[in-house]
């Protein structure tokens, strides 16, 4: 017996290990190219829609062009060889030229593209990057297809294959986003799949040689009937995907494991669908009846799944009870919302598609003809669904339109059964009657001020009872509110007084504006706010509506663009970078703190530019922060660290870098603040004076570089921060004040390291005693209770505050709080309040609002 002539058991086994193996590549480079391409497309929800775009474009143009000459070919194991070869080959091409590509393609959008022009380039620039790559792994495919067929297993194949493919989908998904690119890269993951790729094309071209089996006929036409269903349920279902997608964005955590975990499950689902076809329905004796038992089931699972997405919040809350802390629990949890969503509609979807492709061969249309169609009709939905259709409609009435759609497919005879008018009033119920799909918190007594959902976000402003308004993007994501204004002015202030004279300053993350409207009250300076989402800006007016900074400023300019994008494509220096506190967990954010980001920013800065980086501690485990300030300081060996605000809730770090002098001169300092306070109420952000200012160091260039030590440096090509970061959503350890406690005991400053004092040699060792002050301040709050009982709130922060100003007179914070519990004192026990106020007269004799009280009360001195 020949080899060819060998029973065909092994080599089947060969065949589905080949298709599980090419299955994990695939989807293996779809989690890298995504990563990648959000580095230029600007952000992670874009960059999914265009990569999934990308691929079954590729796959369906790889499909089409290749599936008919496959199909005649005797040697379909060298057709799948060579296009694994063709995969890996492009996969080392990417490794080495996507980076100028993605350069050109980013010159090519510009640094404020118009939408239309923004997707285009998106899409298109995407699709033919990735185009060679695949294209061939729409052929991979077809190949096996024919090559089973030739071992005599023609019947059933197609769905077995399919299912198999997609079970390595899984693996790649998951061994990407869990184990490969957090431990090895990009760069290593690519390489990874390049090798399985490989792998592939040897087996095929030794285990499945030359044949002289005899072609089918393949129609070249095709028949509608078969094709158009094709077509339609590959639009539909991967739409399905996308809407889906976006709504649990605004319930789960939406980081890059919320992806992968979703992504995971609706391929689990397809692959189990296709399996569970090949096993019961392959041999089924009416196919017409089984397509349209079909697809009013889908029609049926895609209603029940949209209406598990209303009780998704309902559905999270009570996994993770049930589960319990921890970070493994609150990812089950998200997987138990996406098995609501997908399970059944994936299922139904790979039994669909299985059936499909088996009429299309029944019609001597060939697999590849049926496949690239199928995904021609794929590579439409991100595009249709959750650029035009999502933020216009919104995400019910998309989802409802999917399952219309189901219904819409179904033969003639197939709608005239009872199930078809079931079905059609359960939609037409639902469109009528069900609330729109939107999450949105609204605390009891309050409000929505204001929802927009955009092409890459649902942002909303929300009032409570308080009339304490809220920016929140997809639901989770806060951006700011309006009892933050106190410290987000200082976001502003403190960088941009502590540069001597700025004229350009340039905010990257726009949240409510009030930071960057703060920055633009100085007469002296220009200001750009670069925000990615327009949704963002609208809600912003909502924050500034009623106050002196509402009106517009000639000197406040509002920029639509990707941050990332803006930096590296601007052409103006800037005096001063500010960069908010994004949440470094989610929709691309940790891409804000690479190596290559900061280094962007110092080719943006004036020859004594200063860049301020925010860090939002309240979201940093201190790990994830050391990878940032390694990261940082790798581009600015000179950094130092200054806290925006002293709350516990809340703590913001920044990293202050300035390229020329390191040192603050002290006598140009205080005339900054003088010529500042001109137009500024200094005294109302906590900046009374240079001691307020610069007691807000906290660390030096020494201090950062040990506490950074050997922690890994966030990369383009190795995301530590985008991986990392996400553990304290998902299963905080430690309280924010904790964090805080911990870092500054890591940390220190010397005087000499960021001021320049001159002759004034008593000054240092006062501003180091306002630093001691601080953090004693700050260690005793951490037990502080909060209480309306005025006496009791006093019993524990009396002694506290007053060890304070003991260390340091100057340290305000501990002044101001005593002062107004003194005043407040007066009113039920004067002779305690006359004791408060002459210890404050004593700490702090050169301040006259303790003295003026006790004259204005009538108290003894």
């Amino acid at each position: 017996m020949n080899r060819d002539a060998t029973p065909g058991g092994l080599r089947l086994v060969a065949a589905f290990g080949v298709m599980l193996a090419s299955g994990f590549a695939g989807l293996g480079y779809q989690i890298v190219w995504t990563q990648q391409s959000t580095l230029w497309l600007g952000h992670e929800a874009a960059a999914v829609l265009a990569v999934i775009t990308a691929f079954f474009g590729g796959l369906a143009i790889g499909a089409l062009l290749l599936g008919s000459r496959i199909e005649r070919s005797a040697r379909p194991g060298l057709w799948c060889a060579a296009c694994e070869a063709l995969i890996a080959v492009w996969g080392v091409a990417l490794l080495l030229w996507l980076a100028p590509f993605s350069e050109n393609l980013h010159g090519l959008t510009g640094a404020r593209p118009a939408p239309v022009w923004h997707w285009t380039v998106a899409f298109v620039g995407t699709l033919l990057v990735l185009l060679p790559a695949t294209a061939a792994m729409g052929a991979t495919l077809p190949a096996m297809a024919r090559v089973v067929e030739r071992l005599g297993r023609e019947r059933g194949a197609i769905g077995a294959l399919y299912a198999c493919n997609t079970l390595g989908a899984v693996g790649g998904v998951l061994g990407a986003a869990f184990w490969l690119v957090p431990n090895f890269g990009l760069a290593r993951t690519a390489i990874a799949c390049v090798v399985l790729n490989l792998l592939c094309a040897v087996a095929a071209l030794v285990l499945f040689p030359a044949s002289s089996t005899s072609s089918r006929p393949v129609s070249s036409r095709g028949s509608r009937r078969v094709l158009l269903p094709l077509a339609a349920t590959g639009f539909l279902g991967i739409g399905y995907e996308v809407l889906v997608v976006r709504v649990l964005s605004q319930v789960s955590e939406n980081t890059v494991y919320t992806f992968a975990i979703l992504l995971a499950v609706y391929l689990v689902g397809t692959a189990l669908g296709a399996a569970a076809y090949q096993r019961w329905l392959a041999s089924a004796a009416n196919p017409d009846t089984v397509q349209d038992r079909l697809l009013f089931a889908l029609t049926a699972a895609c209603l029940l799944g949209t209406c598990s997405l209303w009780a998704a919040e309902t559905l999270r809350d009570t996994t993770q009870r049930e589960l319990g802390p921890g970070m493994a629990n609150a990812l089950g949890a998200e997987a138990v919302l996406a098995l609501a969503a997908f399970g059944l509609p994936t299922l139904l979807m790979g039994a669909l598609f299985s059936h499909l492709a088996m009429q299309a061969r029944a019609s001597c249309i060939g697999f590849g003809r049926a496949l690239g169609i199928n995904t021609l009709g794929a590579a439409a939905a991100p595009l249709i669904f959750g650029v035009l259709i999502a933020p216009a409609l919104g995400a019910k009435f998309a989802l409802l339109m999917i399952a219309a759609g189901y219904l819409v497919l179904v033969s003639p005879r197939g709608r005239s059964m009872p199930a078809a008018l079931t079905t059609a009033l359960a939609g037409i119920a639902l469109a009528a009657l069900a609330p729109p799909l939107v999450f949105i918190q609204i605390p009891e007594g309050g409000k929505l001020i204001s929802y927009r959902e955009g092409a890459m976000a649902a942002v909303s402003v929300v009032e409570d009872a308080a009339g304490v308004s809220r920016l929140r993007i997809d639901n989770r994501q806060q951006e700011g509110s309006s009892a933050t204004q106190f410290a987000d002015a200082r976001q502003a202030l403190l960088p941009l007084l502590l540069h001597p004279a700025p004229r350009r300053a340039l905010f990257l993350g726009l949240g409510t504006g009030v930071t960057a409207r703060a920055a633009a009250q100085d007469p002296n300076l220009q200001v750009d706010a670069v925000e990615l989402l327009p949704e963002v800006i609208e809600a912003s007016s909502h924050f500034t509506q009623g106050s002196g900074a509402g009106s517009p400023n000639p000197r406040l300019r509002l920029i639509s663009a990707d941050a990332r994008r803006f930096v590296r494509s601007a052409v103006e220096p800037y005096d001063l970078v500010v960069s908010d506190n994004f949440h470094p967990a989610r929709s691309g954010s940790g891409s804000l703190y690479t190596v290559e980001h900061f280094q962007a920013v110092k080719q943006r800065l004036t020859p004594d530019g200063l860049f301020c980086q925010w860090l939002p501690l309240h979201q940093l485990d201190l790990d994830t922060l050391r990878s940032i300030v390694r990261s940082f300081i790798e581009v600015y060996p000179e950094a130092t660290a200054i806290l925006a605000t002293n709350s516990l809730e809340t703590p913001v770090i920044g990293l202050i870098a300035r390229v020329g002098k390191n040192r603050v001169d002290l006598p140009r300092l205080r005339q900054r603040l003088v010529d500042a306070g001109r137009h500024q109420r200094l005294g109302d952000f906590g900046i009374a004076d240079e001691f307020a200012l610069l007691g807000s160091f906290v660390a030096g260039p020494g201090s950062l570089a040990r506490f950074a030590g050997g922690a890994p440096l966030n990369t383009d090509d190795r995301p530590n921060v985008a991986y990392t970061a996400p553990r304290i959503t998902y299963a905080p350890d430690t309280l924010p004040r904790d964090r805080l406690s911990s870092l500054l005991t890591l940390l220190a400053v010397d005087p000499n390291d960021v001021v320049d004092a001159g002759s004034d040699l008593a000054w240092p060792p006062r501003l180091a005693a306002y630093w001691q002050a601080r953090n004693r301040f700050i260690e005793a709050g951490r037990s502080v209770q909060a209480s309306a009982d005025l006496r009791k709130m006093l019993a524990q922060v009396r002694e506290p505050l007053l060890a304070a100003l003991r260390i340091s007179p100057e340290f305000r914070p501990a002044y101001d709080p005593l002062l107004r519990m003194a005043m407040a004192l007066a009113d039920v026990d004067p002779p305690e309040a006359s004791v408060l106020l002459n210890e404050l007269v004593k700490r702090q004799p050169e301040r006259l609002e303790a003295a003026s009280a006790l004259r204005r009360l009538s108290l003894p001195p």
